[in-house]
């Protein structure tokens, strides 16, 4: 379908084409746009190159990734995807935001819809999807209405660094600043409580994502989404991937149901992850269900820990994480 489908969404149009005009006209003098307050755009890093955006965004549509980061950060939100994976990891206020909000994209980068965001007339675009899915996306047509970052995913644990990105080029590092320092301290008080304990063990993980159809499991080492809020409170997971393949595929990854044993015996405590109301994934519990995970030393030790909100990207949410990390790890400190 054409954006200018109306004379209404093609005047809209013409005016966000001029401002991008305007921006591309202010980077050609190498200083970005100027008022007498101070530089009014900027160029930012991003993957799809260097690009001119505004130094302060007043009207922001966000996707992906991009969406919870930028909630969190209040940045001035017009339009984002859908992003229920994300919605149990979610605060009340942020939650509401969210629901409020025009959805002009569905869950995959295919289903953006280019209509809907010309007509939330905003002045940046921030593409919050991994490299490889940019393909996906017409980003000739996003860059007709506004200029566009895309900022994706790389490792699981670079949400980090990912999110602090994102919030900083919509302009909202202040509030992104202080929910990670909140973050930060109640880490540290964590990993206080359990110094005693955890950095003596050896753990392993079994992620969600296992394939039953395929007789497989998924473990998670070091800097996967299932690990790496626990290491921030002082867990290590041993080992590593075979064979890297890129993404999260360099620190997690699938073998057959048969391999259970020689990938945990030198456990000394597993953790598994579970959904936010605690269920467990049919992946997770073709694990549990197997007679080989009941001879493993952990599991007769009784050291094994279900851990809820391991899919956390973002500072806030990452502190249900910590929470949950707690309860898990709780009875630890009464053997």
């Amino acid at each position: 379908m054409s954006i200018a489908r109306t004379p209404r969404l093609a005047a809209a149009l013409a005016l966000t084409l001029v401002a991008a005009v305007g921006c591309g006209s202010a980077e050609s003098t190498g200083t970005g746009g100027t008022s007498a307050a101070g530089p009014t755009t900027r160029v930012f890093t991003a993957d799809n190159g260097d690009v001119t955006i505004p130094v302060s965004p007043e009207r922001v549509v966000a996707t992906g990734y991009a969406v919870p980061a930028l909630l969190e950060a209040d940045a001035p939100l017009v339009g984002i995807s859908s992003w229920k994976r994300g919605e149990p990891l979610m605060s009340a206020e942020d939650l509401k935001k969210y629901q409020e909000l025009a959805k002009v994209a569905g869950e995959s980068a295919a289903e953006t819809n280019y209509e809907a965001i010309a007509q939330a007339e905003p002045d940046l675009i921030v593409i919050g999807v991994p490299k490889p899915v940019l393909a996906d996306i017409d980003l000739e047509r996003l860059e007709a209405i506004a200029p566009v970052v895309a900022i994706g995913p790389s490792l699981p644990s670079a949400w980090r660094d990912l999110s602090r990105r994102q919030a900083d080029a919509a302009g909202a590092l202040s509030e992104f600043d202080a929910v990670q320092e909140e973050y930060e301290e109640k880490a540290k008080g964590l990993k206080e409580k359990y110094a005693s304990v955890l950095p003596q063990l050896k753990l392993g993980h079994v992620g969600a994502y296992g394939e039953v159809a395929k007789g497989n499991f998924q473990r998670e080492f070091n800097g996967s989404w299932g690990t790496n809020v626990a290491q921030d409170v002082g867990a290590t997971y041993y080992g590593q991937v075979k064979v890297k393949g890129g993404g999260s595929k360099d620190v997690s990854e699938y073998s057959s149901i048969e391999e259970l044993t020689a990938a945990f015996t030198e456990a000394d405590a597993i953790t598994y992850s579970v959904a936010a109301d605690g269920k467990v994934p049919p992946g997770v519990q073709y694990v549990l269900d197997s007679p080989l995970w009941k001879e493993l030393p952990a599991v007769k030790a009784g050291r094994t820990f279900p851990v809820r909100y391991t899919e956390a990207a973002t500072y806030r949410s990452a502190m249900k994480t910590l929470d949950a990390v707690d309860e898990a790890f709780a009875p630890l400190l009464t053997r």
